[in-house]
């Protein structure tokens, strides 16, 4: 060929030698360049012959480098796990606690806010930390019940430092429950604070008082009461009734574990319809021709959630023209439980003295006809004469 003439044997030599060396660069170039795009498939991806598509590989003698031996049980989980429903117990607690807590500096706030004063008990409660109580047992009274205060004092409820040690060694408040007058300050509330320097026995509402506002009282007296005192029961009475404390205290007892408790002598009365009667409804139209089952409004307990339920939502609780009514409509659509016990409506003699020689002791004593004990102020001292428990049963009582 022409370049083999044209060319010397040197020019030839050198030529073949380059052809090689771009040759084996080519080659080097290229072997790179595969290493760089294609790698060795990891040993834990390489698919076994006999396992299924989706489903876990079982575990072989010759795998013992490519997977792992599953972990010991740690049964401090198991005991975890049971221990759960305690825990939300406590959980339950806790919040309920909060609450109550929540509803006291609530009530407290209110006080600065509307000029009334601050209780003594709250203060030192405050001071001293929430001691729990069993039950606090509020007396509905008004301004001119004055003989009727008197006559419970001479009879049923412990006075002076029996009344404190009640309270000391069982967990027991009693009070007087009153607001005040229309002209806050006025003679009337002046006698009351005079009363109240004498005895001590009262609890004072930021309320004003008259008949068509005893549900409004009602709502108010659970706030402030569970806001003064950290109890297990709140419970509501008339200044007409008798009743038997230790008696009271042991059929709440057996309650005492159960969180919504609200019990009393269960009613479903018709609806009053007609302006003329006494206990007329103005909003009967809600209700059709009977009112749903409540408590009578002579006395009846509820437990601690439910009063913390009415201080927390107490303004946007509904107010009907009777106490007992509204009570029980508060409760409505609520996980709550109804309790009808007999004996807290007693009748008076011989009603309740049967019972009591039966040794069926009743908690409340009046008479249906009165809404009460008829003229309570001379009759109570004869009821408790006859239905009365002894003052041993009383501090004996454990509850």
């Amino acid at each position: 060929m022409s370049w083999r003439r044209g060319g010397g044997a040197g020019d030839g030599a050198l030529s073949r030698r380059w052809v090689l060396l771009l040759c084996a660069g080519s080659f080097s170039l290229g072997l790179l360049f595969t290493n760089g795009m294609w790698t060795l498939p990891e040993a834990t991806e390489v698919a076994k012959p006999n396992e299924r598509r989706g489903e876990p590989a079982k575990l072989t003698a010759g795998d013992c480098n490519s997977a792992k031996v599953p972990e010991k049980h740690d049964f401090r989980d198991t005991l975890s796990v049971l221990d759960s429903t305690n825990d939300v117990q406590t959980l339950d607690k806790t919040i309920s606690n909060l609450e109550s807590e929540l509803s006291a500096a609530r009530t407290l706030q209110e006080s600065f806010l509307n000029g009334s004063p601050v209780s003594e008990e709250y203060k030192a409660s405050e001071s001293a930390g929430r001691r729990k109580y069993f039950m606090v047992i509020g007396i509905n009274t008004a301004f001119s019940s004055r003989k009727r205060r008197d006559s419970i004092r001479n009879t049923w409820m412990p006075r002076g430092e029996k009344r404190k040690k009640l309270e000391e060694e069982k967990g027991i408040i009693i009070r007087f429950v009153i607001g005040h007058s229309a002209i806050a300050g006025g003679i009337v509330d002046r006698a009351i604070a005079a009363e109240d320097r004498k005895h001590g026995d009262f609890m004072r509402l930021d309320h004003v008082e008259g008949y068509l506002e005893l549900s409004g009282k009602t709502k108010t007296y659970f706030a402030t009461a569970v806001a003064l005192w950290d109890a297990n029961f709140y419970v509501k009475v008339d200044d007409d009734v008798h009743v038997n404390i230790a008696t009271l205290g042991q059929i709440l007892s057996k309650h005492i574990s159960r969180p919504r408790v609200y019990t009393g002598c269960m009613k479903s009365g018709p609806v009053l319809s007609d302006k003329e009667a006494r206990y007329y409804e103005p909003e009967h139209w809600k209700f059709g021709d009977k009112y749903f089952r409540h408590a009578t409004g002579q006395l009846y307990a509820i437990s601690k959630d439910l009063a913390t339920y009415i201080s927390i939502n107490k303004h946007v609780l509904h107010k009907y023209i009777n106490e007992d009514v509204s009570l029980g409509s508060w409760f409505i659509g609520l996980d709550v439980e109804h309790i009808d016990d007999r004996r807290l409506c007693c009748g008076t003699p011989p009603d309740c003295e049967w019972k009591a020689q039966a040794g069926n002791t009743c908690a409340a004593s009046f008479d249906w006809r009165c809404s009460g004990i008829c003229n309570s102020v001379q009759n109570i001292v004869g009821v408790h004469n006859k239905c009365g428990e002894s003052e041993k049963a009383l501090w004996a009582a454990s509850f």
